[in-house]
């Protein structure tokens, strides 16, 4: 056939393609994609990143910006590890226009909303507004880089067992296809979907063998995980040995590498870390809980600084500051052993995740989402009682023995104690210490209904998943004692009986009894005793590593129990070294760990909680020094200075102040649990909720009882020095 009628033909056919498929443009085209790949791609992204591509997408048909050459290739890198459906284009265009669309959106209603009480615009909020856009310029273009580091770190986790279970099945079967396919069947991460990848890769032609598609794919990694290509560049190498020994020396080689070079980054990463671990402790919480002590002096003297302004910088700002800090050190982490979601294992289990009721012989599952509303909403509302209060005109009550005229209520200890603002002749408040105290029910609401939420959610999952850690502590030399007994030459449906007899009384060996007597008494077959999804015996331990074990135990006893047996002793000497690597990293993180978690459950809501107290004792002084001066004869004997009076305004209610700083300590307590998490278990999720269920809770409830403490205290002696100089 001539080659014009062949390109006419080509022509042809392409024409009818993209009349039914849709034309692409050159660069930007995305991928046609199967219904597959876009259901693991949609339940593996984060909501977050959906969200972000229909923002990118739609910012992209309305301003179109291009970045250079360099820019192009390191975002386009970035999308494609992270499997976005966006463009560089549409990346860079979104990082512009979202800040210049809030920037504008703040300036108007930093207009708009105080015209509506007939307030003159707030220029605080307008160069908040302003200043906000042009920062946010900056995380957001980076934002793509971020998605696709948690990506890779998901994936890293991953990346010693996917070489433990490539390098086991190619001892017995010295087959890279097959084994490749093995450990994507097996691994259930975004490593396992990267791997199927490369499979379909091969299976549609796109490379010629698994080879060259394994080689494309490692490419991917050469910034961040340099080791994972060297380890498979060994096990590669392997299938051109000859000599059995040298083969197999090549595969334990390829596991030593990523082990050992693990260690290695894990030291540095160890050792680089606590110069930005110091900064981001002393820049986000130190210095601006220590600067809270000078707020309540700046806002009494200099006047103009409102309760909301320093809520927007402690709680809005200052957050998303620290947050980026603590993730762009998550960025840096390399790659572990990390721990994965038992639910993902057996979803069975994810019945747990609920409130469970058993009534009238039925279980019933609760969401522990609806709990966590119900409280969080009774104990705001306990906290906003004085609000409530004054806005439906209740009157003001307080408490003590001796008559106070500086205060509303005429007493000491005021409930609501407004008081009125000589400049504007409102009423401001509440600065009574009653109120003061349920105050401290808002950043309990907000730390109870979240730590709720993530305990019930996580905690009967991690019992389970703790149970299962005990038994691959021992299970070592369990599988070496199933190794032996196969290698003798006994079947394994008897061997697992044998051993569970030797092994009494042990976590492994209940596991192993627990397999013989599903083989014995309900007649199955290894493969279902072991991971049949009702009676298996893996759903009452359900771990990655034996996991992992038993799979590879299925796959190589079809080999015949020699191979097994060799299978098994070397899985036992691999589960030996990986849990010595990840004790080491474990030690190498100990101090840096140890330091945030101190930050986490004491210094933090100490430190805040002790500040809270001492401003309420000096916006308790200086409002009621203010009214006594002001109330001298101006001129006369023993008068006070105009000026002086002047200096004393009425400041900050303890309530507002308080809640800025309670909602301060619940935000930053988060963060560095995420933080503290993401540094010593990497993409651990169930860890996370735990953690996060536990120090919520525990660290502002420590906060709230100490600020109590040293409010009632500190007010107190406050109160009878004052009445002991102005009756003196």
């Amino acid at each position: 056939m001539p080659s014009s009628e062949v390109e006419q033909l080509l022509q042809r056919y392409k024409e009818k393609l993209e009349s039914e498929l849709g034309p692409t443009v050159k660069g930007e085209g995305r991928p046609i994609t199967s219904a597959d790949y876009e259901k693991f791609r949609l339940e593996l992204m984060p909501p977050t990143a959906s969200i972000y591509e229909k923002l990118c997408n739609i910012s992209e048909k309305i301003l179109k910006l291009k970045p250079d050459k360099k820019d192009y290739d390191e975002l386009q890198e970035s999308i494609n590890t992270a499997h976005l459906k966006v463009t560089p284009t549409g990346t860079t265009s979104f990082s512009i226009l979202a800040p210049v669309v809030i920037g504008l959106a703040g300036v108007m209603l930093s207009v708009f909303i105080p015209g509506l009480f007939g307030l003159p615009a707030s220029s605080f909020f307008i160069v908040i507004s302003l200043l906000s856009a042009a920062i946010l310029m900056f995380p957001l273009k980076g934002y793509v880089h971020v998605l696709a580091s948690s990506y890779r770190m998901k994936a890293s986790n991953e990346m010693i067992l996917c070489i433990f279970y490539v390098v086991t099945y190619m001892r017995h079967t010295p087959n890279l296809e097959l084994a490749i396919k093995f450990a994507s069947d097996h691994l259930t991460g975004p490593l396992g979907l990267d791997l199927k990848k490369v499979v379909w890769d091969v299976e549609t032609q796109k490379f010629s063998n698994v080879k060259d598609a394994m080689d494309s794919y490692l490419e991917k990694w050469r910034k961040t995980n340099i080791e994972f290509i060297e380890s498979f560049h060994l096990i590669e190498s392997s299938l051109y040995e000859s000599g059995e020994s040298r083969r197999i020396e090549l595969l334990e080689k390829g596991l030593d590498v990523i082990l050992d070079e693990t260690y290695e980054k894990m030291l540095h990463y160890a050792q680089n870390l606590k110069s930005p671990i110091t900064m981001l402790h002393m820049l986000g919480i130190i210095l601006p809980v220590l600067g809270l002590v000078m707020l309540p002096l700046m806002v009494s003297f200099m006047g103009g600084i409102k309760w909301y302004y320093i809520g927007m910088f402690y709680d809005i700002l200052l957050p998303l500051g620290v947050l980026y800090m603590g993730l762009t050190i998550l960025s840096q982490r390399p790659s572990g052993y990390g721990d994965t979601d038992v639910t993902k294992m057996v979803p069975s289990l994810g019945k747990y995740k609920y409130i469970l009721i058993n009534f009238n012989g039925q279980e019933y599952k609760l969401n522990p989402l609806y709990i966590s509303i119900i409280v969080g909403v009774i104990l705001f509302l306990i906290g906003m009682t004085p609000i409530i209060a004054h806005f439906f005109g209740a009157g003001d009550f307080g408490f003590g023995s001796v008559e106070d005229k500086t205060s509303a209520c005429k007493k000491p200890y005021c409930f609501l104690d407004y008081r009125e603002d000589d400049v504007t002749g409102k009423f401001v408040g509440p600065f009574g210490i009653v109120a003061s105290v349920f105050s401290l029910f808002i950043p309990l609401s907000l730390a109870i209904s979240i730590g709720l939420y993530y305990r019930f959610k996580s905690k009967n999952i991690i019992e389970i998943r703790n149970k299962a850690k005990e038994l691959e502590n021992e299970f070592a030399s369990g599988i070496f004692q199933l190794g032996n007994r196969l290698g003798d030459g006994i079947p394994a449906e008897t061997a697992f009986g044998t051993v569970a007899n030797m092994m009494k009384d042990t976590t492994p060996g209940k596991f192993f009894d627990k397999v013989s007597i599903n083989i014995n008494k309900l007649g199955m077959g290894v493969e279902e005793a072991i991971f049949n999804p009702k009676v298996g015996a893996i759903m009452a331990f359900p771990s990655n590593m034996i996991t992992s074990s038993m799979k590879v135990l299925v796959q190589s006893v079809k080999k015949g129990p020699k191979v097994a047996a060799q299978a098994l002793v070397n899985i036992s000497r691999y589960i030996k070294e990986m849990h010595r690597v990840d004790e080491r990293l474990k030690d190498l993180l100990a101090e840096v760990i140890s330091s945030m978690k101190s930050q986490i459950s004491v210094m933090t809501p100490a430190i805040a909680g002790i500040v809270v107290g001492i401003a309420s004792m000096i916006t308790n002084i200086l409002g009621k020094l203010g009214p006594l001066l002001k109330g001298q004869e101006v001129g006369g004997a023993g008068s006070v200075n105009p000026g002086m009076q002047q200096m004393f305004g009425l400041g900050i209610p303890t309530f507002y102040f308080q809640v800025v700083v309670g909602i301060y300590v619940v935000e930053i307590v988060y963060i560095l649990t995420v933080l503290v998490n993401g540094i010593e278990n990497g993409a651990d999720n169930l860890s996370k909720s735990y953690l996060l269920g536990k120090n919520l809770i525990k660290a502002t409830v420590l906060y709230i009882v100490i600020t109590l403490i040293v409010m009632i205290v500190f007010n107190f002696v406050a109160t009878l020095v004052l009445q002991a100089i102005f009756t003196g």
